[in-house]
Order: C-alpha cells, then sequence, then structure tokens
C-alpha cells in the first residue's frame, strides 16, 4: 500500500491478555516476582513432674534406669510433654490439658508417644510442615548424654522428620530450686512449622 512502515521496540513483559489461561499465567508469574512472607509458626512449651519411688523415668520416648520415677498421670514425660504443647502453639490448638484432661482415667499411664502424635496430626491435617523440634531437659540426674542418640530417634520416628532437624540438650540447674535439689525434672521444648499460605498483613 506504500504506507511508511515504523519498528516500535517490544518487551516481553506486555504479555497479552486473551484467554482465561492467559490471566492464571500472568497471576502466577506475579506471585514468583511479588515479595514472599512464608507462613513459618514457632511454638513453645514448658513442663514438670516431680520424682516418687521408682525405678526409672521416661524422657523423650526413652526409658532410663533410675533410683525414682516421675510422678504424672501418664508416663509423665516432661520431654513429650513439653514438645506437645509446642506443636500444638503452632496452629492454636490449645494444650495438651485440652486435648488429654488428667482427670479422664482412660490417660492414666499412658505413653507419651500418644499425645506427640495427635499434635503432629492436627498440624499435618493444617497443612503444615514441621522444620525442627528441639527439646532442652533440665535435671540433676539421670544422665541425658548416653541415651540421646535414642531420643532423636524416638523423636523422628513421631514427628516424621530427619534426626538432624531434631535437638535435645540436657542441663543442671547448678543444685539450685527443686530440679537441684533433685526434686524433679523440668523441660522446654521449641517447635517451628511451615503452614501454606503467607503471614497476612
Amino acid at each position: 500500500a506504500r504506507i511508511p512502515v515504523k519498528l516500535v521496540p517490544g518487551s516481553p513483559d506486555n504479555v497479552k491478555l486473551t484467554w482465561a489461561r492467559d490471566i492464571a499465567m500472568a497471576d502466577q508469574r506475579l506471585k514468583t516476582t511479588a515479595p514472599s512472607f512464608p507462613d513459618v509458626r514457632t511454638g513453645n512449651g514448658y513442663d514438670v513432674h516431680s520424682f516418687e519411688a521408682g525405678d526409672h523415668v521416661t524422657l523423650c520416648g526413652v526409658a532410663i534406669p533410675h533410683s525414682k520415677k516421675l510422678s504424672g498421670h501418664s508416663d509423665a514425660d516432661v520431654g513429650l510433654h513439653a514438645l506437645t504443647d509446642a506443636l500444638l502453639a503452632t496452629c492454636g490448638a490449645g494444650d495438651i490439658g485440652t486435648h488429654f484432661p488428667p482427670s479422664e482415667p482412660q490417660w492414666k499411664g499412658a505413653a507419651s508417644r500418644i499425645f506427640v502424635e495427635h499434635a503432629v496430626k492436627l498440624v499435618r491435617g493444617r497443612g503444615g510442615r514441621i522444620a525442627n523440634a528441639d527439646v532442652t531437659l533440665i535435671c540433676e540426674a539421670p544422665k541425658v548424654g548416653p541415651h540421646r542418640e535414642a531420643m532423636v530417634a524416638a523423636l523422628s520416628a513421631m514427628l516424621g522428620i530427619s534426626g538432624e532437624r531434631i535437638s535435645i540438650k540436657a542441663t543442671t540447674n547448678e543444685k539450685l530450686g527443686f530440679v537441684g535439689r533433685e526434686e524433679g525434672i523440668a523441660a522446654i521444648a521449641t517447635a517451628s512449622v511451615i503452614y501454606p499460605g503467607e503471614v497476612p498483613e
């Protein structure tokens, strides 16, 4: 037609939106380039049990020979009780007493792994992925070090995560307080869980 033609530089970012699939692809592209605030939540738990006459204590799922045992409605595993509360905290699901009231006789002498596995089920039911778990046992005795490997293996099975994502530590109370007087054992636990979506503005 003998009309002068002019070329204008374009941009590959200027995508033509015609079909619904085009819009979906554009949305996905924007999501990958926009700032992301993953929904990572951290919960903590604390528990303590006193000693009574017995021949072993159960800590983090492992029975350890000892001159006393821990007093409690279940097996009194302070490590697992603290960890249960930490997991429940990541999704606002109350505490261990909410789900397993000590007033209910069915939990008398129960293995505390039941409590942890219940908390894990709740977390996963909400799409959560457990990133790591950290438990600190506070006691003068028994020695935790020789049993740490077995404890990590037990928690790995309960949580469904690798041992490298689990930390079990022990410390004394430097002879201070009820722990220092060897009247009981305390535990502190922290759990990090990643949930679907982003942190709301």
